[in-house]
């Protein structure tokens, strides 16, 4: 993967850029006002992540770009501005104050929904596997501005960090997180939004190991919680009790200490 800025590059994004570069092992080219298929040309078959002032966008030969977007967050945020309950944080139990570890991110929509359920003393480590999406996630939680306050904070807080669940799973204490979530890439899509179906392209659509809960298990003090279709036989394969019925193709299960 390459990093570069926009065609009309402001010193701050150039910056942006170079550190992200840095932190990611990845190359940093200049713009130097180039067409996007210029650089696709100089670089064929890599990745190109834009760092763009209110986060950046993502580049890969043969798929529509990919922005960072908070996508269904902001509208169940604005719910929970308002006093509604959100689903997901119900069945975790999630507290303010909480630490959690979100372990299939993605683009963080529900480690933002995690982030507001702690509140500012919690802490939600946002763990991704995919290098691009690290780096586009990493770019949105620190630079998008959605114009409500409370909402951008919760995205500051988020910790993104680049790596496969379980290797980090193993390297945590007993018991030093409250809650540990999965949503993996279901492997038989049910209709999805336009802003999931383009992370099929980066994502990993391996199951779920059995080594990465007991894992799971270990770590949380409270709660691991897993996102998955009804009737897949996932639930029931790593042991995880459903919660209620659900009107959704997609519902909850939880393993409680």
């Amino acid at each position: 993967m390459i990093i570069t800025t926009g065609e009309h590059c402001a010193p701050a994004a150039a910056e942006r850029a170079h550190a992200l570069a840095a932190k990611s092992g990845c190359s940093y080219v200049p713009r130097n006002r180039a067409s996007m298929a210029k650089l696709a040309g100089q670089y064929p078959g890599e990745d190109i992540l834009v760092v763009l002032e209110g986060g950046a966008r993502l580049h890969r030969p043969g798929e529509q770009p990919m922005a960072f977007h908070p996508s269904m967050s902001f509208v169940r945020a604005k719910r929970l501005f308002k006093g509604e309950k959100d689903t997901m944080l119900e069945a975790a139990g999630v507290r303010p104050g909480d630490t959690i570890i979100d372990c299939t991110a993605g683009l963080g929509a529900d480690s933002i929904m995690f982030s507001l359920g702690a509140g500012q003393e919690g802490k939600v480590i946002a763990m991704e596997e995919s290098l691009p999406l690290w780096a586009l996630l990493h770019e949105g939680l620190a630079y998008y501005a959605s114009g409500l306050q409370a909402f951008d904070e919760a995205l500051r807080r988020i910790e993104p960090r680049h790596g496969h669940h379980l290797r980090f799973l193993e390297q945590m204490p007993d018991q030093s997180a409250d809650v540990v979530y999965f949503d993996p890439m279901f492997r038989d899509p049910v209709l999805e939004s336009s802003s999931i179906s383009p992370l099929r392209a980066f994502a990993n659509n391996s199951r779920l190991e059995e080594t990465a809960i007991a894992e799971a298990c270990r770590v949380a003090r409270r709660t691991v919680i897993l996102k998955e279709k009804l009737g897949s036989g996932e639930f029931e394969r790593l042991g995880f009790r459903v919660l209620g019925r659900s009107h959704s193709k997609i519902t909850y299960g939880v393993i409680t200490h």
